[in-house]
């Protein structure tokens, strides 16, 4: 006797149910952003959150050694390389006209912090998941927040 079929994957095409799927997806405050604010207070670094006065309001900033962090996920940003940074296959031209929208803002917000004096780091949400890669991220971090402060 075969085994029963699966139940039918309920669609999440509806505006409705589309809305909250995505009104859950976070902008500040993320598990990364998190871990990456808990490394830098660890190290003994003083940082503000969300610099909305600055182009592109960095996740973690520092104005009086002009460091800027963004700590983006691998998906929506594009991380090269990185296997979390798929296209989805419904509505693919949308997605990848959305993706090239993200990165090229993320390209202009770095150029004009860097205008403006600040130093630039991007955290990526793939360097949080190992301890070997915590471990790069964490000395990455003391060398660029120690290099202005």
């Amino acid at each position: 006797m075969c085994a029963p079929a699966a139940p039918p994957m309920k669609s999440l095409r509806t505006t409705p149910e589309r809305a909250l799927l995505m009104s859950r997806v976070r902008q500040r405050g993320t598990e990364p952003e998190l871990a990456v604010r808990a490394i830098l207070g660890g190290l003994g670094h003083r940082f503000r959150t969300n610099g909305k006065g600055l182009p592109g309001s960095p996740d973690i900033y520092s104005t009086n050694g002009r460091r800027a962090i963004f700590v983006h996920g691998c998906f929506w940003h594009r991380h090269p390389g990185c296997k979390a940074a798929t296209t989805p296959s419904r509505n693919r031209k949308f997605w990848q006209a959305k993706f090239a929208a993200n990165t090229a803002r993320d390209r202009r917000n770095v150029r004009r912090l860097r205008r403006l004096g600040y130093g630039v780091l991007t955290v990526w949400e793939c360097q949080l998941k190992s301890p070997a890669k915590l471990t790069r991220l964490r000395a990455r971090l003391a060398r660029f927040f120690g290099a202005g402060a």
